[in-house]
């Protein structure tokens, strides 16, 4: 049983067609532009761990891909070269977790912008003036569009649970999705991976999705050694 939630990742590639928006529908749309190649935008999208960022940034980064020169990078991972062609997007996740020599790489990025055609999509934890990186470059990201991923309400999350548990051939009564949103996480990610390991359960034992099968299954998430994301 414990295999069952050792991929906790969601099956789907990210989009911003699978990404339940809720409130955030301007975000979405101000990024499917920003994915154009007329689109030169500077954003900076900030929000904590499970707010739906890095699925945003993986999708425009996919949409983007085959109409204009791309590259996204996590904080962690850049170095001093940041390059993309002319007209391209520059994706950056995890801003707050670049290196001194790929803050300044990233600082004379946002200068050369214009220049060159380019647009930049960052993302971090927090709002600008919050981020722990230098001050020029904290300047330059305050001066670009910059949106909070707003959390959804719980009535937009059993919604979503319902029509994901229905893309996969789920039966589930109502009542399971409730008891989800009251005892398991807050992020929408980390809920539909227990709805895919319940999923996996009902299979595996040729059991329906019971109460008692999905405090099993959420228990396991918990125990030493499980995977989490």
């Amino acid at each position: 049983m414990t295999q069952l939630l050792l991929d906790l990742k969601p099956e789907q590639a990210p989009s911003l067609d699978n990404f339940v928006a809720g409130i955030n529908a301007e975000l979405v749309d101000r990024l499917r532009a920003l994915a154009d190649p007329g689109g030169f935008d500077m954003v900076y999208l900030w929000g904590p761990p499970g707010s739906g960022r890095s699925h945003l940034l993986a999708a425009v980064a996919q949409a983007a891909a085959l109409r204009r020169p791309t590259l996204l990078i996590g904080g962690a991972a850049a170095g001093a070269d940041l390059h993309v062609a002319p007209g391209g997007l520059l994706i950056v996740d995890d801003v707050d977790r670049l290196s001194a020599e790929a803050q300044v790489a990233l600082f004379r990025t946002f200068n050369s912008v214009r220049l060159v055609g380019l647009s930049l999509l960052l993302s971090g934890p927090v709002p600008p003036l919050r981020l722990g990186v230098r001050e020029d470059l904290r300047t330059r990201i305050g001066q670009s569009l910059i949106y909070e991923v707003k959390p959804l309400s719980d009535e937009e999350k059993s919604a979503a649970l319902a029509r994901h548990a229905l893309l996969r051939g789920m039966k589930v009564d109502p009542s399971l999705v409730h008891y989800l949103l009251r005892h398991g996480r807050r992020d929408l990610p980390s809920l539909m991976a227990v709805l895919d390991a319940l999923d996996r359960a009902t299979l595996e034992r040729q059991r329906p999705a019971t109460l008692p099968l999905l405090k099993e299954v959420m228990e396991l998430q918990f125990e030493p050694g499980a995977e989490e994301e």
